[in-house]
């Protein structure tokens, strides 16, 4: 089976630099005052994102700007209907949406002309170009975890160990034929860092890769599939099995650095760091205006706020990392991923529709070859 790598298709390539050239404004141009003062002579608000923190988010800009903003929690997918059935039928109520799944995203409704892409100018030279065409707002790490009271230190140091007997059936994941970003995460190793991958591989076995895969990240997914991993529906069901205060068989596994502040209920979980080739992964959250919003400033001031510390803190304090980079995590953020920001592998756009393109592809893979 051969997995696609190619990177994002000539029109949705255009259609992102036409997205550039929404911030191609010069700082010292904008004017934050005169965005606030349009945004009050508009109708209230409407946001969705997939965090229950968006609540709170936009209660906060409601009270610093004086704006009726709501926050409304939503599945990706239901975002996704919402903006497409919106735009069709010519009647946007909604405002901005910031997207956990930034190949759907961006094959569903930026391709098609339904939201568009504004990064504010006074901020663009401190967010990384790669992060501006579309706008990623935060970055949510996954990383691999481990017992802090079955071990000192993380038993396990390079993802090629999570395939051998050792670790049979003991690795905790969320299943990656009902979690797309876990083939995205596939896709994008493969595009960008299999040889970081096949390094890995020599590091831990001494000796080069063969494979009859596509690629190395290929056979390291087959391989981890083969060994049995631990398949829950969620990140809580994960961060169970392995970190749950009485547990006593020695589970490892990925999971979302939100579920580390159980830790302050009794939970035991510990970030393994130094991992090779990484001690994890993270996934975009893209900051998208809704074209045709009956409150096209209202959207940018509110892009430009969650574009701030103050923004983004509802969300930082569960370790989703701003694009920012003036912008830290808190220092009682709980597991501790500032620390290690460096180790965590990022989301290149580029390859956004090589994602889209090839999650079945990954699924099949998987399931072909999972075993219990």
């Amino acid at each position: 089976m051969k997995l696609s790598t190619k990177n994002a298709i000539t029109a949705v390539a255009g259609c992102l630099l036409s997205v550039s050239s929404l911030s191609a404004f010069a700082a010292d141009s904008f004017d934050l005052q005169a965005l606030v003062k349009a945004a009050k002579q508009e109708p209230p608000l409407i946001v969705y994102a997939s965090t229950g923190k968006i609540v709170k988010q936009a209660k906060a800009f409601d009270k610093k700007y004086g704006l009726h903003a709501t926050g409304v929690k939503a599945k990706a997918p239901q975002i996704l209907e919402i903006v497409s059935r919106e735009t069709r039928a010519h009647n946007v109520k909604t405002g901005v949406i910031l997207l956990e799944d930034a190949p759907a995203g961006i094959e569903q409704l930026l391709s098609k002309g339904y939201v568009e892409s504004w990064v504010p100018p006074d901020l663009a030279k401190h967010i990384p170009a790669n992060y501006q065409h579309p706008l990623t707002v935060v970055l949510a790490p996954n990383v691999w975890a481990y017992n802090t009271k079955l071990y000192k230190t993380c038993p396990i140091t390079n993802i090629w160990q999570l395939t051998e007997p050792k670790w049979h059936g003991k690795v905790a994941m969320q299943d990656p034929l009902g979690k797309p970003a876990y083939t995205d995460w596939f896709n994008q190793m493969a595009t960008h860092h299999d040889k970081a991958v096949a390094a890995a591989y020599q590091a831990e076995f001494g000796k080069p890769l063969k494979t009859d895969e596509s690629s190395a990240t290929a056979a390291f997914v087959k391989a981890l599939a083969e060994n049995g991993p631990l398949l829950t529906s969620s990140d809580t069901a994960a961060a169970a099995a392995i970190g749950a205060p009485d547990v006593t068989n020695s589970f490892v596994g990925l999971i979302s650095t939100a579920k580390f502040r159980k830790n302050k209920d009794g939970m035991k979980l510990g970030l393994c760091k130094n991992m090779v080739p990484f001690s994890g992964w993270s996934y975009p959250t893209l900051g998208l205006i809704v074209k045709g919003s009956q409150s096209p400033n209202a959207a940018k001031l509110f892009i430009h706020y969650v574009m701030t510390a103050q923004g983004i803190a509802p969300q930082s304090i569960d370790g989703k990392m701003s694009t920012n980079q003036t912008v830290r995590l808190p220092k009682n953020e709980p597991s501790g991923v500032g620390k290690v920001r460096n180790q965590i592998m990022g989301y290149e756009a580029s390859s956004a529709n090589s994602d889209w393109q090839s999650r079945q592809d990954w699924q099949d893979l998987w399931s072909l070859n999972y075993r219990k």
